[in-house]
């Protein structure tokens, strides 16, 4: 943010950035015309009021709005802005990303994550993750949300991450951390609400072997998934679990979040991500660190219910894509970099 030459920015955790947006309109009144940036927005008493009438009042001035939630997460947000803003998710770094910053080993960014700090630290900074997560309690869930029981809370948190892309039971976590199931229930919500757990529902037509409303959870970053299961060197086994959670982030940065879904039948078939709207074939996604690991059966499971759609496999060891058969069914086995072009063009195939 600070790289923006003609951006006042202000650092709303400070007490007198505070004092200064007390009056709003007096404040805006002076920077008419300028593009402002306000980062921890959130820190406001009612930051909604101020944008609201940024964009009613003073159109011409543009304002960037930057905080670790997203706004409406809290009662803190008293309006919704329905149509005065524009929100902009910003992911772990992509591999695009972490090739601009001169990282070119996929397993260095799948064990570190895709935080800058993390990735570029010269050791893993086993610390820090940890400092990450106290900072975060204390300035997102404990201020935004009140909860009390951090203890609780943050072991949660903890499981989660220890079984990250797995089906997520409420019973499961109440016992060990000592909640009820619907404080578990109140905790993902508010986990999914700052973008720190991703909660992956199931894609379904109705059929009567699908699964229709569990949902898988999946840390939001591989390197917090890597040092809450103690994966200090990486397995072949846990690069695939890794490289899954990559793929979620591509898919996350570039398409809309509730249009990723799952799908899995009463008798075990599952794939990995399915992406669809209403009226558009789904697209089917299997994530294998090796494109030699893919075992067909699930997509073909799949595509007996859901014939229309493209089947695409997203693997390391793909440079260029390619197709190949297994009897009837095409699969289409792309790289990293190709994954969301290939969803994209996909949908507009269809239409």
């Amino acid at each position: 943010m600070r790289d923006l030459f003609t951006c006042v920015h202000l650092d709303c955790e400070l007490p007198r950035t505070r004092r200064e947006l007390a009056d709003p309109e007096a404040f805006l009144a002076g920077l008419r015309g300028r593009t402002v940036a306000l980062d921890e927005v959130h820190q406001l008493p009612n930051p909604s009021e101020l944008l609201k009438i940024a964009a009613d009042h003073f159109p011409e001035t543009r304002v960037l709005a930057t905080g670790s939630s997203t706004l409406g997460a809290s009662g803190r947000f008293r309006d919704t802005l329905a149509g005065r803003k524009e929100e902009v998710w910003l992911t772990p770094m992509t591999l695009a990303d972490t090739r601009d910053f001169g990282v070119a080993d996929v397993r260095h960014r799948l064990a570190r994550g895709g935080l800058p700090p993390f990735l570029l630290a010269a050791e893993r900074p086993e610390r820090e993750f940890q400092e990450w997560v106290d900072a975060y309690w204390a300035k997102d869930v404990l201020e935004l949300f009140r909860l009390e029981r951090r203890h609780a809370f943050q072991r949660m948190f903890e499981l989660l991450m220890m079984q990250s892309g797995s089906m997520f039971e409420a019973s499961a976590l109440a016992r060990p951390c000592e909640i009820s199931r619907p404080t578990v229930s109140a905790y993902l919500a508010v986990l999914e609400a700052i973008h720190v757990m991703h909660v992956v529902r199931p894609f379904t037509g109705g059929g009567a072997s699908e699964i229709v409303s569990a949902p898988r959870v999946y840390g939001f970053d591989t390197g917090f998934v890597a040092y809450y299961k103690g994966w200090d060197e990486l397995r072949r086994d846990d690069l695939g679990v890794l490289w899954e959670h990559l793929a979620l982030n591509e898919l996350h940065a570039h398409i809309d979040r509730r249009a990723v879904r799952y799908w899995r039948t009463k008798q075990g078939h599952e794939i990995d991500f399915v992406v669809g709207s209403r009226g558009s074939p789904p697209v089917a996604i299997e994530c294998k660190y090796s494109a030699g690991n893919l075992d067909p059966a699930a997509l073909k499971s799949f595509r007996h219910g859901y014939p229309e759609g493209q089947n695409l496999c997203v693997a390391s060891d793909v440079d260029r894509p390619f197709v190949k058969r297994y009897g009837d069914l095409a699969v289409r086995f792309v790289g990293m970099a190709d994954l969301v072009p290939a969803v994209i063009d996909a949908g507009e195939t269809a239409r």
